[in-house]
Formats: C-alpha cells, sequence, structure tokens
C-alpha cells in the first residue's frame, strides 16, 4: 500500500499541474472568444465568422494599448485614469495588487525593479531571497527608511504573503536570476529550482 501510495503521489504531482495550467488556458481562450465574438458579431456579417476572431482581437486589442501607451498624450491620459481607480479605497487594493503581480512579468529583466538580492540574516548563516521593490523614498513619511536604504519583498513559501523589510543596500547580495524563477523557487521551499533557461531541476 505504501508503495501503491508513492506511485498515486507522483501521478497526481505530474498530472494536476498540467491540467490545471491546461484549464486556465482554456479558460482564457474562451472567455476572450466569447466575450470578444460577440462584439464581433455585432460588427462583422456571420458569414465572415470562424473561430479564433475573437481570441484575434484580443490579442490585436492588446497590442494596440502597449503601442499607444509609447505615446506621451495616451501614458498621460492613462495615469489620470489610474488617480481617479486608486482613489476608491476598495478598488485601490484590488487594482494595485493584480498591478503589482503583472508587472513582476512584464517589467524590463534588465531594469532594477525587482532585483533579485538574497540577505544573510544577522549573527547567522542563513540566507533568505528577496525583491528590491523601491530604492526611493521621496514623498512618504520621515522615517519609514535610513539613508541607504532599499525596500525589499521576502515572501512566503507556499502561501500569498511575505515581509516588507528596509535594509541597508550594502548588506544584500544581487542573485543572477530571472524574477520569475527567483519567484518559483522563493514561494516553493526551494523546491522548483529554474535556471537561466527555464528548465526545472
Amino acid at each position: 500500500m505504501k508503495f501503491l501510495g508513492k506511485l498515486f503521489a507522483t501521478g497526481l504531482l505530474a498530472v494536476v499541474p498540467i491540467l490545471a495550467t491546461l484549464y486556465l488556458l482554456w479558460w482564457l481562450f474562451v472567455t476572450a472568444e466569447s466575450f470578444f465574438g460577440r462584439l464581433l458579431s455585432r460588427l462583422v456579417p456571420e458569414a465572415f465568422h470562424f473561430p479564433g476572431m475573437g481570441i484575434a482581437l484580443g490579442v490585436l486589442i492588446l497590442l494596440g494599448v502597449g503601442l499607444l501607451m509609447r505615446a506621451w498624450v495616451f501614458r498621460a491620459l492613462f495615469h489620470k485614469i489610474e488617480d481617479a481607480v486608486m482613489a476608491v479605497p476598495l478598488v485601490k487594493s484590488i487594482y494595485s495588487a493584480i498591478r503589482d503581480f503583472f508587472g513582476l512579468v512584464a517589467n524590463d529583466e534588465g531594469s532594477d525593479v525587482l532585483q533579485v538580492v538574497a540577505y544573510t540574516l544577522p549573527g547567522t548563516q542563513a540566507r533568505v531571497i528577496g525583491f528590491v521593490t523601491r530604492r526611493d523614498f521621496d514623498g512618504l513619511p520621515e522615517g519609514i527608511a535610513h539613508p541607504g536604504d532599499v525596500a525589499v519583498y521576502f515572501p512566503m513559501s507556499y502561501q500569498i504573503g511575505g515581509y516588507t523589510a528596509y535594509l541597508p543596500a550594502d548588506a544584500l547580495e544581487i542573485i543572477d536570476m530571472p524574477r520569475e524563477a527567483a519567484m518559483r523557487f522563493a514561494v516553493t521551499a526551494g523546491v522548483n529550482a529554474s535556471g537561466q533557461n527555464g528548465r526545472s531541476r
């Protein structure tokens, strides 16, 4: 029974992540096809409809928005709308959480935003992985951080949460690791480790 249980657990570990990923992709495609498909049905004659038109329209809209955001006037307009959204207390919390999550993936790996660092706990040889979230504290109340400090987010393993610490920049060691791989490594307690090529080992 112990051997069968181990086989079952191994099969579960192999199958569930794949099925969950495929289900999420299927849900995204179906949702996009349904939403944008209904929009196209009002603009395009029925004879010109084909499967996947909704997804194609969604991709084109995202590309168009990304192109428009390169223009100063559209960025300024977007920030005005964003400021209005951030003025609503409950909406502000939800919006900022979603924005920051997608910013983890969208930010350029070459920038120092969410830079991967390691910090050695004082008096020990224990090291924790974190992400630099802020280097400039202008506009914030006095006493939040000392001169030379940076804000570092330390994610907690296997749960949504973590701690933000304000630490001296020279106490941190920069880790040459993609942010996505480092986050996956941290939240899975080191079980899922990926190198530069993104393959788990």
